[in-house]
């Protein structure tokens, strides 16, 4: 059952290699945002975090974790699930908690960053890796 959900839809070329752009880039940038976090994974909001330890530990795993995971286009829509997950949450937390708007004029927060992750999470989980993906070696692509 999961050899079903991990095989990949079966791209055209052009198509492919836009997701293989889409996953190297968005990647390598949470391989960034993670790293700071996977240092100190159950404490890097701090000590007056609203958030509890181990779902900080999960945001951080998400996100260097789910960043080399879409770089090799390997586990797709689990990487995405967890990346999605993350960016809803700091999409809240921007948008509701603290008011910023989805675009700061000047510096300042906003939630406009972690709202176009959270989409190209959804369009990973939703579409695939590509063909171009460690998903579609070993598991194989549907058509």
């Amino acid at each position: 059952m999961l050899n079903r959900f991990l095989r990949v839809l079966d791209q055209p070329f052009a198509a492919s290699a836009a997701l293989l752009a889409l996953r190297v880039v968005a990647g390598v940038a949470f391989i960034f945002h993670g790293f700071g976090k996977i240092q100190a994974p159950f404490s890097w909001m701090g000590p007056t975090a609203p958030v509890p330890g181990f779902l900080q530990a999960l945001a951080a795993l998400s996100e260097f974790g789910g960043g080399i995971a879409w770089i090799l286009g390997l586990l797709t829509p689990i990487a995405s699930l967890g990346i999605a997950s993350t960016m809803a949450v700091a999409v809240w937390m921007h948008a509701v908690v603290r008011g910023d708007p989805f675009f700061a004029k000047g510096g300042g927060g906003s939630y406009e960053p972690a709202a176009v992750y959270l989409v190209v999470a959804l369009v990973l989980f939703f579409v695939g890796p590509g063909r171009f993906s460690a998903d579609a070696a070993i598991f194989g692509r549907k058509t």
